[in-house]
């Protein structure tokens, strides 16, 4: 049977993430498996392929992110190592479903964040809710992100390819501070283990699910909620304390979110409304002094 070795070299060099090259090849492979070691995927016939596709989406049960990743990883592969173009149109999935996240409230989240009575993963996990991030956003938080003297950190290269600036409230960097100086971490600010116990420069997202999951069990949450759901909680829990444009900071670019910032990296105008302090409008102030505004906040909202 054919490997993808080759292909993961190409969308390395090309600079896909690692999860990106890992689902593309190991979907391929499932693929490849699934119809057979007769024939390489790229010597199958367009109306074979297509209606492979159909059968291993109705045998697998795929999801809809599944089914239009396979879609994607044919399509490029295909491309890329074949020079061969396939219309997969007629098999592509139309409509996404959209079901409603189940958000977690303040009084839940408190509950999961106290449970936690190990520091490392009391830290990791506020630091999901409080700063909206993606589980792999904290993975590979590296501690030159960290900029205490500006109370800022910086995520490079996250979702999309981007960078993000995101605020470090006091009573967060408190918290660094202490689990820096218990844990003393190498490179990334939260290292993990193999399977051989050894130590490793990154935690793993199994891992961190599992601590999740550990804290919600403990603290009684019995609703079907995942890490994301933090990140959920994050921007709603903004919205409902006044902020108005939480989602494009914590960049969740969802239409059904009101934007303040009229570039995504800049904050040299900022339209702010905060309904609590009863502070309206705040255009074209200079970028500390917004930051500053923003960081009052954040530790208010945090308390």
């Amino acid at each position: 049977m054919q490997t993808f070795t080759s292909f993961e070299r190409l969308l390395s060099i090309k600079r896909y993430s690692p999860a990106t090259i890992k689902t593309y090849t190991g979907l391929l492979s499932v693929f490849q498996a699934f119809v057979g070691s007769e024939k390489p995927i790229q010597e199958l016939e367009t109306s074979t392929l297509l209606h492979q596709v159909l059968r291993i989406v109705e045998a697998k049960k795929y999801t809809y992110s599944s089914h239009k990743q396979l879609i994607s990883a044919l399509s490029l592969f295909l491309n890329e190592m074949h020079r061969r173009k396939v219309d997969f149109r007629p098999v592509y999935p139309t409509q996404r479903p959209q079901p409603l996240p189940k958000i977690l409230s303040t009084q839940e989240v408190k509950a999961i964040l106290s449970a936690s009575s190990d520091l490392k993963h009391r830290t990791m996990l506020t630091l999901v809710y409080a700063l909206g991030l993606r589980s792999g956003e904290l993975i590979h938080l590296k501690i030159t992100d960290i900029d205490s003297q500006r109370k800022v950190i910086h995520l490079k290269s996250a979702k999309g390819n981007k960078d993000r600036i995101l605020p470090l409230p006091d009573n967060l960097r408190d918290l660094l501070r202490a689990y820096y100086v218990k844990y003393q971490p190498q490179e990334y600010l939260f290292n993990g283990q193999n399977q051989s116990g050894k130590n490793s420069l990154t935690y793993s997202p199994q891992s961190l699910r599992k601590v999740f999951g550990s804290a919600c069990q403990k603290a009684g949450i019995r609703k079907k909620v995942t890490l994301h759901s933090l990140r959920h909680a994050y921007a709603t829990h903004l919205l409902e304390a006044g902020l108005r444009g939480a989602a494009r900071i914590s960049g969740l670019f969802n239409s059904s979110w009101v934007t303040i910032l009229s570039e995504p990296h800049k904050y040299d105008s900022l339209l702010i409304v905060f309904n609590r302090q009863h502070l309206a409008l705040v255009e074209g102030a200079g970028r500390e002094e917004a930051l500053g505004i923003l960081f009052r906040f954040f530790n208010d909202a945090m308390q």
